[in-house]
C-alpha cells in the first residue's frame, strides 16, 4: 500500500464520519494523534472539544437543545501511564479501566460491540499509542457490523511496531456519505505524516473536512524520547 496524501483522503468524501489518524512525524521525533468528529443532525454539530485532566470530552455547546446524549457525549482521548487512547465513543473508558486490570487493548474491545444505531451500525473504531524509551508503537481497531447485518461483530485488530517517519494510519467509521451509512471497509489507509509544527498540521486537517459537516478536531504530538504532549483543539461552535 503506497502512503497517499491525507488531506486528499479526508478531503475525498463529505462524510467520513468520525476518523482517527496515528502516525510518525517526517523527522521521527514525534507520534502524532488526530481525532475528528463530524455530523449531519442539528444533535451531532451541537457539540464541543474541551480539554481534561487526562485528555478531553465532548460537550454540548448549546445545552438546551441536547437531544440524547448517549452516543455523542464521551472522552475520545485519555492518557494510561506511557499510553494514548483514542476512540469514537465511550470504549474509552472500557479500553482505560480493563488495561488498568492488566488486560490487552483487544480484550478490553472484546467486550465491546458496534454502536446501537440502526440502520447505520456505525462502527467503534479505536486507537492506542504507547512512547516509551524513546520508542513509539501503536494499535488500531474497528470494531463493525457484517455489511449491516448486526448478528454479527466483525473484529479487527492492527498493529505497527516501530511505525517509520514520515508514515501514519487513517480509520474513519464510513466509506461517504448515505442512507444507510457504508461502514468503513479495509485496513486502515496509509498515509503521509509530514513535519509541520502542530497548529500547521490542524489547519491542514480541518480545511480538509467537509465545511458543513465537521464539528471539532484534536491534535496531539508526543515527543517519543520525552513523553511531552502538546494539544490543539479546532471546534466550529466557538
Amino acid at each position: 500500500m503506497k502512503a497517499v496524501s491525507l488531506e486528499k483522503e479526508i478531503s475525498s468524501t463529505t462524510y467520513p464520519g468520525r476518523g482517527i489518524v496515528i502516525g510518525r512525524s517526517a523527522d521521527g521525533a514525534r507520534a502524532v494523534i488526530a481525532y475528528f468528529i463530524m455530523g449531519r443532525s442539528e444533535n451531532s454539530r451541537n457539540r464541543v472539544f474541551v480539554e481534561t485532566a487526562d485528555g478531553i470530552k465532548t460537550e454540548a455547546f448549546d445545552p438546551s437543545k441536547l437531544v440524547d446524549p448517549s452516543l455523542i457525549i464521551y472522552a475520545p482521548v485519555r492518557v494510561l501511564g506511557n499510553k494514548t487512547i483514542v476512540t469514537n465513543g465511550d470504549q474509552t473508558d472500557t479500553i482505560y479501566e480493563l488495561m488498568n486490570q492488566q488486560m490487552t487493548f483487544e480484550q478490553s474491545l472484546r467486550t465491546r460491540n458496534f454502536e446501537p444505531d440502526e440502520p447505520n451500525f456505525t462502527p467503534r473504531i479505536s486507537g492506542i499509542v504507547k512512547c516509551s524509551e524513546g520508542k513509539m508503537n501503536f494499535a488500531m481497531s474497528i470494531l463493525k457490523s457484517a455489511d449491516g447485518n448486526p448478528e454479527c461483530c466483525e473484529r479487527y485488530t492492527f498493529s505497527y511496531d516501530a511505525p517509520l517517519a514520515g508514515q501514519g494510519r487513517f480509520i474513519h467509521t464510513y466509506m461517504g456519505d448515505g442512507n444507510p451509512l457504508p461502514s468503513f471497509e479495509g485496513e486502515p489507509t496509509k498515509v503521509e505524516i509530514g513535519d509541520d509544527d502542530i497548529d500547521a498540521f490542524a489547519d491542514k486537517l480541518w480545511n480538509a473536512l467537509n465545511e458543513d459537516n465537521k464539528v471539532s478536531l484534536f491534535v496531539r504530538y508526543i515527543d517519543i524520547a520525552t513523553g511531552e504532549a502538546t494539544s490543539k483543539i479546532i471546534n466550529k461552535n466557538n
